[in-house]
């Protein structure tokens, strides 16, 4: 099974993700990741879509993406070519005995302490998958008590972009 990451502009209106999301639900494809924002254009939005399949069903993904009307622009973001990242929050229980060896982890990653409380401590992480897989990997010794990821974000390398909407 292969993964695409993709980096989709769109109209910023109301629907548009519901019309995004609904064509994957109703060919019965599966997003494994999904991140939107406003561009510095408020006119367009910028959706980070990563998905998994055989090699057809990827490709039928970014055909029937682009024949969206909302859909200005499609980009892959292929690895070596493009910035990929993700945002961790982790709430770990940590009493005397954790703090230590948690401030110990997250500093190997080089994540932050975002909070602190008598029987517990929150951890921030940006990287890619792989960095905050192996940063979980390291916390399965000790009690998570909350966890949230946002979702795969990314750009392309160099000078390209997806100006050619952004100047109307």
């Amino acid at each position: 099974m292969s993964k695409i990451v993709l980096s989709i502009l769109v109209d910023n209106t109301a629907g548009v993700l519901s019309r995004v999301a609904g064509l994957f639900s109703r060919r019965g494809y599966n997003i494994d990741s999904l991140s939107v924002g406003e561009t510095e254009n408020s006119l367009f939005s910028r959706m980070t879509i990563q998905a998994s399949g055989d090699d057809q069903i990827l490709e039928q993904i970014v055909k029937q993406l682009a024949k969206l009307e909302d859909v200005k622009e499609i980009k892959e973001l292929a690895d070596g070519e493009s910035v990929c990242r993700e945002l961790i929050l982790v709430k770990i229980k940590a009493g005397q005995q954790e703090r230590q060896s948690i401030i110990a982890v997250a500093d190997i990653f080089r994540a932050k302490i975002v909070d602190v409380s008598m029987e517990s401590m929150m951890v921030e992480l940006t990287g890619n998958q792989a960095k905050l897989d192996g940063f979980m990997k390291l916390l399965e010794g000790f009690e998570i008590k909350e966890l949230v990821r946002t979702g795969l974000t990314g750009l392309t390398r160099g000078a390209g972009d997806m100006a050619d909407y952004m100047d109307d």
